[in-house]
């Protein structure tokens, strides 16, 4: 559960490191791509964002914010937790590249997904030295 490095990469800018484990960590299929075309991994949909939490959102930068918060809160939960610790399983050693379709390269969920598994890394890492 330690990728060498977790990146973020819209899908229509191209897929990440050659080599790395690559996870679509959208909850919708990215428009006009077929899932030949990205070489996945996984589509981790269900660590995405609720499809409520995105309706509300709705990329409104004004809203970013709170969004984070929220999407924050629903990464805290156990389910969500065991999801993440699933994905950085199946990464193992290699890099992890998470995916998303959305326009804003900025503000969107793979973007706070991203720092959340870095601190959960992070956090596992020294439970383990302990």
């Amino acid at each position: 559960m330690k990728p060498s490095a977790i990146t973020v990469q819209r899908v229509y800018e191209g897929l990440g490191p050659e080599g790395s484990y690559r996870a679509l960590v959208d909850r919708m299929w990215p428009r006009g791509l077929r899932k030949a075309d990205l070489h996945l991994d996984e589509w981790a949909r269900d660590i995405a964002p609720t499809l409520e939490l995105c309706k509300w959102f709705s990329h409104i930068e004004e809203r970013w914010e709170e969004f984070r918060q929220r999407y924050q809160a629903e990464l805290a939960e156990p389910e969500q937790q065991a999801r993440m610790a699933a994905l950085l399983d199946a990464a193992a050693d290699r890099p992890l590249t998470l995916l998303y379709g959305a326009r804003n390269t900025e503000h969107n969920q793979a973007v706070v997904l991203h720092d959340v598994l870095q601190d959960y890394v992070r956090h596992h890492r020294k439970r383990k030295k302990a």
